[in-house]
C-alpha cells in the first residue's frame, strides 16, 4: 500500500505543479484593469499549491507507516475494482450526464457506486436494507448538494 500511496503522491504533486504553472501563465487581463486578486489564474494556482502540499504530506507519511508485508499494488481483486470503477464512471460521464438531468444522473451514479462497493451480498436482510437506504440517502445528498453548489453559488447552469 505504501508504494501505491507514493505513486499517487507523485502523480498528484505533478498535477499540482501543472495547475500552478497553468494558472500563472494565464492571461492577466491587465488591459481591462482587473484587480490582481481577481485574475483568472488565481484559483488554479491556489489549488495547485494546496494539492502539491497535500501530495508531499502523503508521500512523507508513507515512510512513517511503511508495511513491508503489504501485497503488491493492484493485486487480487484490485484489478476487478479498478475495472468496475472505470465502467461506472464512464457510464456516468458519457451516458447519464446529458441524457438525464444532472441531479438524477448524479443520484443514480452515486447510489450505484455506493451499492456496488458496500452492499453485503451474503449479509442479513436488515444489513442489506440498511446499505440500500444509506446508498439512496448518500446519492440524494450528493446530487442535491452538488447541484445547489453549482447552480446557486457558482451560478453555473447544469445539463
Amino acid at each position: 500500500m505504501a508504494l501505491a500511496d507514493r505513486l499517487s503522491a507523485l502523480l498528484l504533486f505533478m498535477l499540482g505543479l501543472a495547475l500552478l504553472v497553468g494558472g500563472y501563465t494565464m492571461d492577466r487581463l491587465e488591459i481591462r484593469q482587473i484587480h490582481p486578486a481577481s485574475i483568472p489564474g488565481l484559483v488554479p494556482m491556489i489549488l495547485g499549491v494546496l494539492l502539491a502540499l497535500c501530495a508531499a504530506l502523503l508521500f512523507r507519511s508513507t515512510y512513517k507507516a511503511e508495511d513491508r508485508n503489504a501485497a503488491p499494488v493492484l493485486s487480487g481483486g484490485s484489478w476487478a475494482r479498478l475495472g468496475i470503477t472505470t465502467a461506472i464512471c464512464t457510464v456516468y460521464a458519457l451516458g447519464l450526464v446529458g441524457w438525464l438531468p444532472y441531479f438524477w444522473a448524479t443520484f443514480v451514479f452515486t447510489a450505484c457506486f455506493t451499492l456496488v462497493f458496500s452492499f453485503p451480498i451474503d449479509g442479513a436482510r436488515r444489513a442489506q436494507l440498511t446499505s440500500l437506504a444509506g446508498a439512496l440517502a448518500l446519492g440524494f445528498g450528493v446530487a442535491l448538494g452538488s447541484a445547489l453548489l453549482f447552480e446557486k453559488l457558482f451560478l453555473v447552469r447544469l445539463p
